[in-house]
């Protein structure tokens, strides 16, 4: 069960959401004993936080109907007490895989990958949020290797103190290169090109974004996402060209 957290999403609708009783009706066919008190009981330990209409009627939105069956479920079929379920709803709001019954949630095999994304699909490398421990236990690295990597500039964290997929793509590729004896001071190199070919994206992207007109913003987005792929095309032709040149020396 996906619920990424709808943070930064659109506020729904009203014809999109469901009052409490319609919420009982679509959860009584797999949760014969489900009632309103109980919701509200659920509502009142924060494991789901309807809107309020202006009248003060509780709205919920299909991810509030996801967050309770996923509650309901992991009461009914696993007797799982609700401080770990708040801890589990709070690790698939972050973007990790369901936990199994007696397990928690993890990283998406396919999240922060060495090989990485398509370069297509570089705006969704934000989506997962990782505790530091999270972070290094995925990337099979150790709080050293991190901790230098951070104050080379090489990874950071982000909102909350959690780090993204790109963190995580960062750090498990580092991994892989300290197995080679190089370490975070002689990869300073990258983080200053990177933020050369940003710098370059910046230039194009800026005017665009400045816009006044509805299509402004997509135009943006659209200009980064081929410069950026573009960018990471040149740079692995010139490495390429590079390495070949010292094995023919």
């Amino acid at each position: 069960m996906s619920m990424r957290s709808a943070a930064g999403a659109a506020t729904p609708s009203r014809s999109s959401t469901m009052s409490i009783g319609q919420v009982l009706e679509a959860l009584r066919e797999d949760f014969p004993d489900v009632s309103i008190s109980k919701i509200r009981f659920l509502e009142a330990e924060g494991l789901v936080e309807p809107e309020r209409a202006p009248s003060g009627y509780r709205r919920f939105t299909p991810h509030d109907v996801e967050r309770l069956r996923y509650v309901l479920a992991a009461q009914r079929d696993h007797y799982l007490p609700l401080r770990v379920i708040r801890e589990h709803l709070d690790a698939l709001d972050r973007g990790l895989e369901p936990a199994a019954p007696l397990g928690r949630p993890g990283v998406p095999r396919a999240v922060g990958q060495a090989g990485g994304p398509d370069v297509a699909d570089l705006a969704l490398q934000s989506e997962v949020l990782l505790t530091r421990t999270e972070l290094v236990e995925a990337a099979g690295a150790d709080e050293a290797l991190l901790a230098a990597l951070e104050g080379h500039g090489l990874v950071q964290a982000r909102r909350g103190g959690h780090y993204d997929a790109d963190a995580l793509a960062v750090l498990r590729v580092c991994v892989e290169l300290a197995s080679f004896g190089l370490e975070p001071r002689h990869l300073r190199p990258f983080r200053t090109a990177a933020d050369r070919e940003v710098g370059l994206v910046e230039q194009v992207v800026g005017p665009l974004l400045r816009l006044r007109t509805p299509d402004g913003p997509s135009r943006a987005e659209e200009a980064a996402r081929e410069i950026a792929a573009l960018s990471v095309r040149l740079h692995t032709a010139l490495v390429r060209a590079g390495v070949s040149g010292v094995l023919r020396r």
